[in-house]
């Protein structure tokens, strides 16, 4: 297990007061905006020495989350993790599946594999590579992508 998963998973577009849909320039905005608020050279000598070390704390998660979300490709490890841990919360898995075991689409370069709903799982060639949950689209059933070795 990473450390990452042993400690609660922080929501770092709500550190930034932003919305997951946010664009890279206003999740930009809102760091530099609370930069400004939280730098601890910007704290009055007159504040309390606890207040100064809070302020300190949530600079310190500010930094942290404008690293994560202002690279994207780490933003979209980070969205995609988000998106995983969402599916996880949805329910159970209802099968696991082999990547091998879906049919190839090439006009939209995509797996797919029809739900007993009458709905499909679909993934990217691309995400393929980087999700383990796919949701059908119609109903709420999920599966595990399994890859072979």
């Amino acid at each position: 297990m990473m450390a990452s998963e042993q400690t609660p998973k922080k929501d770092w577009y709500s550190i930034l007061g932003a919305n997951p849909s946010a664009s890279i320039s206003d999740l930009k905005q809102n760091y530099q905006k609370l930069v400004l608020m939280y730098h601890p050279d910007k704290q009055s000598a007159d504040v309390a020495a606890g207040t100064v070390e809070e302020c300190i704390q949530k600079f310190i998660e500010i930094d942290q989350a404008w690293k994560i979300l202002g690279n994207e490709e780490t933003k979209k490890e980070y969205d995609l993790q988000r998106h995983e841990d969402d599916l996880r919360n949805m329910g159970p898995v209802d099968a696991q599946v082999y990547l091998e075991e879906m049919s190839w689409n090439k006009d939209d370069h995509s797996f797919s594999l029809s739900c007993r709903c009458g709905g499909k799982y679909s993934v990217s060639k691309e995400e393929a590579e980087e999700v383990t949950l796919v949701s059908c689209d119609t109903c709420s059933l999920i599966i595990e992508l399994l890859h072979c070795s």
